[in-house]
């Protein structure tokens, strides 16, 4: 009979748990990835180093500070336009051409003691092979680029000098840092910490529910 008590504790500790999900969410200071397409931007569902876009294709970049991955008020600034930023580029043949917008965000987003290098989102078109990645047309037009050994790009143009995707001060200690190769939780499921307190719950749970059915065949 004490079956029902057990799950009704599981219950409501998972809950809990859910209730406390948002309390639990980051803000982070870094660069995010966007497609364009039809003057509009969606945030990219790959990173830069494996998203290879195609002839015609628009890239943005925007410097922010943001709590979920494509937050649309950190999208970049400038219209996903391709004609206005490589209708007067020619093509060339064994080449694509790839529309970059990068957009160094505001001034109340940089890290202390640093500044966007330009107010307006910039932009260029990249000439670059057929197989080249959206991190290769970056690299081709807004040298110098700086990553971390988990690949998460940290810097476009030397912009911010220091610093890599870290928690701003809000942030619970321990809290993962975006990633450039993956969407940074952004699609609205659980967090891990979350799944990983759910499943705890669940052997919890499952071992009472053992342990009294053992009493009661004794």
């Amino acid at each position: 009979m004490r079956r029902v008590p057990v799950l009704a504790l599981a219950f409501g500790i998972v809950l809990t748990l859910l209730a406390a999900g948002p309390a639990l969410a980051s803000s982070y200071r870094y660069w995010s990835f966007w497609d364009g397409a039809g003057g509009r931007w969606a945030y990219a569902t790959t990173g830069p180093s494996m998203a290879r876009p195609a002839d015609g294709s628009v890239q943005g970049f925007r410097f922010a500070v943001s709590k979920d991955a494509g937050d649309q008020a950190a999208q970049p600034r400038a219209a996903a336009d391709f004609g206005a930023v490589c209708g007067a580029t020619a093509p060339v043949e064994g080449r694509k051409r790839v529309a970059v917008v990068v957009d160094f965000g505001v001034p109340a987003d940089a890290p202390a003691g640093d500044a966007p290098p330009q107010a307006e989102p910039r932009t260029a078109c990249a000439q670059v092979a057929p197989e080249a990645t959206a991190a290769e047309a970056l690299a081709a037009v807004a040298k110098p680029l700086r990553y971390n050994s988990a690949a998460l790009l940290c810097a476009i143009s030397d912009y911010p000098k220091q610093g890599c995707g870290e928690p701003l001060a809000d942030a619970p200690t321990g809290s993962p840092a975006p990633r450039a190769e993956a969407p940074a939780g952004g699609d609205g499921g659980p967090s891990a910490g979350l799944l990983a307190g759910l499943a705890a719950v669940s052997a919890l749970a499952a071992a009472a529910i053992w342990q009294s059915r053992r009493r009661r065949s004794r």
